[in-house]
């Protein structure tokens, strides 16, 4: 078994989905690992991540919207508050969709469908540094 390890920075402008397959296709590569498991997982509590269509960015729009209402900003019920009106309902999207995603990986390739891209999945207002950790083990 193989396996190798690396982080990569992505800078968000506000809440949004952010593609980030290009970094995930490059890390694949650079391991050397032929079949195996790669996981990405992002080290924040504010934002998430997403496999999600990358063809029409009508998709993205319509998820950020969606959640926005689903969790909208100005709840009078909620306690956590000091990190600003956009804090909390942005730990509420992300434990409702995940941190760590799980993808295989084929003749050198992680295995996406023709339509499906990664994302990272911003839920605060302001602009962020993400880190996104990539981990792949396998032959």
């Amino acid at each position: 078994m193989q396996q190798a390890i690396d982080s990569v920075v992505v800078s968000t402008r506000g809440p949004g989905l952010y593609e980030v397959s290009s970094a995930l296709r490059n890390f694949v590569s650079g391991a050397g690992i032929q079949t195996g498991l790669v996981t990405a997982f992002v080290r924040h509590t504010s934002c998430s991540l997403l496999i999600q269509e990358n063809a029409d960015p009508d998709v993205q729009t319509d998820l950020d919207g969606f959640f926005q209402r689903l969790v909208p900003e100005g709840m009078d019920w909620l306690v956590h508050t000091t990190e600003g009106p956009d804090d909390m309902p942005a730990h509420i999207k992300a434990a409702l969709t995940q941190t760590s995603i799980g993808i295989p990986v084929n003749q050198g390739r992680p295995v996406l469908g023709t339509w499906q891209g990664l994302y990272l999945f911003e839920h605060r207002r302001r602009p962020h540094r993400r880190e996104l950790v990539f981990h792949i083990i396998g032959e």
